[in-house]
């Protein structure tokens, strides 16, 4: 028996369902790390690493002018590649905008990763090849879309499980609702992981729910709910397997909510200072994920300076590579606002296009000609 077993009916079931009021913890807890294989634990430090150094670096982007907005994981890259590495390649992944970063751990190109963030095309990666829905800038829509594709992977009896990422503001729609009732009603193999940051901008958890936690809101839609370190990358790995083994198996949805902070602004248009001190920041830099880790692989003697500073070496590689590739601002083409959003353009989009044309043949008529060509495209 785990935590995700299928409950029972009635009270006893509806008792199994509910979290315990205490997150779980692996790394500094008494349990140890149970199963997870120490290649596992490295590898989970490696992206930890490399995530703080990608956080690090899209920030500084963005302050030159090379992003449009960056909303930073600085502080939740334990959930990030916990969760994705708890995956298997066949699993699908529904991200917010705010998770590039389990791009990354999912092997989509950094670049890519962040071409919607710089104002470029309309996703910047191809959803199928790595099997990452596009980032969802909407709150809580893409919960929806996650339980409908794994309803679809159901029907078809495909063994696989969908992994829908939300934050805590995004509990507090509508959309996020109806996905967990209707996931639940047709044991939808989806893991709704609930990356609970403190705050929605500027509006703190306190304000947005009543309830012992987020994952306790999972009982009345009759799925399991369960409660995990969002700064244990080992504690997260560990649920998040737990939960996708679970739906793969045709035991339905779970919700698991992974307690972290968001030590950086909401985005680099965010004053984070107006609504939280510093106190209560450094409070949760004490926890920092990558540190945490850092400690428990070296008290393990699974790492050493040699190691570590071969892991951050590697990581400052993928940022100065990112940085070059981020030197040179494409030249967009304006009638890309309507490739790749149906199939067919419909009537309106047609129209749109048509005056975008018209207005660009004008403009580039009263400059002498240049660009006529590119605008009767």
């Amino acid at each position: 028996m785990t935590v995700l077993d299928p409950p029972g009916v009635g009270e006893a079931g509806a008792a199994a369902m509910l979290p315990a009021l205490e997150p779980l913890t692996l790394i500094d807890g008494p349990s140890g790390t149970r199963d997870l294989d120490d290649s596992v634990l490295l590898e989970l430090y490696r992206q930890l690493v490399r995530g703080r150094r990608y956080n690090l670096q899209a920030t500084a982007l963005t302050k030159q002018g090379r992003l449009a907005v960056y909303p930073s994981t600085t502080g939740q890259e334990a959930c990030e590649a916990g969760a994705v590495l708890a995956l298997d390649e066949r699993d699908w992944i529904f991200p917010t905008y705010r998770d590039t970063l389990a791009l990354l751990v999912r092997g989509v190109d950094p670049v890519e990763a962040l071409t919607l963030l710089r104002g470029d095309w309309h996703s910047g990666y191809d959803p199928r090849e790595r099997r990452v829905a596009p980032l969802c800038t909407p709150l809580a829509t893409q919960t929806l879309h996650a339980v409908g594709l794994a309803h679809a992977v159901a029907l078809r009896g495909d063994r696989l499980a969908v992994l829908a990422m939300i934050g805590d503001g995004g509990t507090s729609e509508g959309d996020f609702h109806e996905a967990l009732n209707l996931a639940a009603v047709y044991r939808a193999p989806v893991v709704f992981l609930v990356q609970n940051n403190g705050y929605a901008i500027s509006v703190p958890i306190t304000r947005q729910t009543a309830a012992p936690s987020l994952a306790h809101k999972a009982v009345g839609y009759g799925m399991p709910g369960v409660l995990v370190d969002g700064n244990d990358a080992a504690a997260v790995h560990w649920m998040v397997r737990e939960a996708a083994d679970r739906a793969r198996a045709g035991g339905g949805p779970t919700l698991v909510e992974a307690v972290t902070y968001r030590l950086d602004a909401h985005t680099n248009a965010d004053d984070a200072t107006r609504y939280r001190d510093a106190a209560e920041v450094e409070l949760w830099r004490r926890r920092d994920p990558v540190d945490r880790m850092e400690r428990h692989l070296r008290k393990r003697g699974l790492l050493d300076d040699a190691g570590v500073e071969r892991v951050w070496r590697e990581a400052e590689e993928v940022a100065a590579r990112l940085r070059a590739r981020l030197a040179n601002q494409p030249v967009p083409d304006a009638l890309d606002l309507f490739e790749h959003v149906y199939s067919r353009r419909t009537p309106q989009l047609e129209e749109q296009r048509a005056m975008l044309v018209s207005e660009l043949a004008a403009e580039a008529a009263g400059e002498g000609g240049a660009g006529t060509q590119r605008a009767a495209r």
